[in-house]
């Protein structure tokens, strides 16, 4: 595999935040149960607060997955203080649908933990849709744990 991650260039930033908020919607609306307009605004809101000048935020960093010369997914990681432990949290890992199961988001999961060392963290943490099963498996298979578990019904 000729692949790996490399920081978001600056001109790059209004393409990736377009990207990562339109997946994150989507997810919103497709695991969160809410309807695509309440996803569309609540991915506002989120990086909206997140991102209130524009920019990556100050201790955020930002890495897009290379494959074979080309942008293939993203990772965007930030240290954060959590259940009274500071971590090195996972805001988005992302693999570009054509580009799945081809080991894009192990690589990206494996550099974060790299990440959280370099930073001496000893923690990664993140938090995943219960309907993401592929996402599921993969940190499962690396060997992270379910910390809570959030369940609704419709009725």
């Amino acid at each position: 595999m000729n692949a790996h991650l490399r920081p978001l260039r600056e001109d790059e930033f209004v393409t990736w935040t377009a990207a990562a908020k339109a997946g994150y919607a989507t997810s919103i609306e497709h695991d969160g149960g809410y309807s695509n307009e309440a996803a569309q605004q609540k991915a506002d809101a989120d990086f909206e607060q997140l991102m209130p000048d524009g920019r990556v935020p100050e201790g955020h960093a930002v890495y897009l997955i290379e494959d074979g010369g080309a942008v293939a997914g993203r990772l965007w990681v930030a240290e954060r203080d959590l259940d009274g432990d500071h971590v090195l949290f996972v805001y988005e890992v992302a693999v570009d649908e054509e580009a799945r199961g081809r080991g894009l988001g192990r690589l990206a999961m494996e550099f974060a933990e790299d990440e959280a060392r370099r930073r001496g963290l000893s923690r990664v943490a993140l938090n995943v849709f219960g309907g993401n099963d592929p996402a599921r498996g993969l940190y499962r298979s690396l060997g992270y744990r379910e910390v809570a578990v959030w369940m609704a019904k419709e009725l």
